[in-house]
């Protein structure tokens, strides 16, 4: 990948991997979003572009100059926007075909996808060039009640069963009760929303959907989900370790410890994690 392109959202991720594609000597044109993505992106890349969310077209050109023959997302883009897209010609096609088939929150993006790789572009896991933001299996912070471990597996298998529905990635549940379930609203809101339904103890869950393609649209976590679930007083985040992005691990996990939030990474092989009397495995 001697020259790449980057199609980036909002938050550190992009410029996290711009960073590390250059420490490699990558080449790196990087497409943002009006509304969405950082302009000081533009200081980390050997090449800049903002365009408007559907503008397809514009963006083929753009990484076409340049060259560039991998291509990754990178970042959140805000669902609430995205349904003011402005789409241009071909775009508008896809919509048109897409309003005849299947519907869902990735199917969009999937379409994008395959519209990309009949370019020739081929797209690329943006977690490869930054691994360490994996999270990783075990009990990074504190110790759950038996309670607490109840309600993490009952979270974990709604979480698989909404997921496969296509609607999103986080769920919140309490003493085994499903609280709130996230939308297009994203993590954020939904962890507030539930916090004010649900009040002290809540447990949030959050993976990455059933036959998710990973490659465009990771589960994250960090120091701001943090101060959302101290803010109402949640009692544990769970997440599944090496599927999920984990910005500002440390700092996010000191916070937690001061607020007596359990942070629970959950390994490949769930089954047996929960059957373990300890549930203290970790991996790197």
């Amino acid at each position: 990948m001697e020259r790449m392109g980057i199609i980036a959202g909002s938050g550190q991720f992009p410029f996290l991997v711009a960073q590390g594609a250059r420490r490699k000597g990558t080449f790196v044109a990087v497409c943002g979003f009006h509304g969405n993505t950082d302009p000081d992106l533009a200081a980390h890349c050997d090449a800049f572009t903002m365009l408007h969310l559907g503008q397809l077209n514009a963006l083929i050109s753009f990484f076409r100059k340049h060259k560039v023959s991998s291509l990754c997302m990178a970042g959140a883009i805000s669902k609430p926007r995205a349904l003011d897209l402005r789409p241009d010609f071909r775009v508008a096609k896809l919509l048109l075909r897409l309003a005849r088939s299947a519907k869902g929150d990735d199917v969009l993006l999937r379409t994008v996808t395959g519209e990309l790789q009949a370019e020739g572009f081929t797209v690329v896991r943006p977690d490869s060039l930054v691994p360490d933001l994996l999270g990783p299996a075990g009990i990074l912070v504190g110790s759950p009640s038996p309670e607490l471990w109840q309600d993490i597996r009952f979270g974990l298998d709604t979480a698989r069963a909404v997921g496969a529905l296509d609607i999103g990635q986080c769920v919140v549940v309490r003493s085994g009760i499903v609280v709130a379930v996230e939308a297009i609203e994203g993590t954020d809101a939904a962890l507030a929303r539930a916090g004010e339904l649900g009040g002290t103890g809540c447990v949030a869950i959050k993976i990455a959907k059933p036959g998710q393609d990973e490659r465009l649209d990771l589960p994250s976590i960090g120091v701001g989900t943090i101060a959302v679930l101290s803010r109402y007083r949640y009692a544990a985040l769970a997440y599944e370790a090496g599927r999920t992005l984990f910005f500002d691990r440390e700092a996010a996990c000191a916070e937690a410890g001061k607020h007596g939030i359990a942070i629970v990474g959950i390994p490949e092989d769930a089954a047996a994690f929960f059957d373990s009397p300890s549930h203290d495995e970790s991996v790197s």
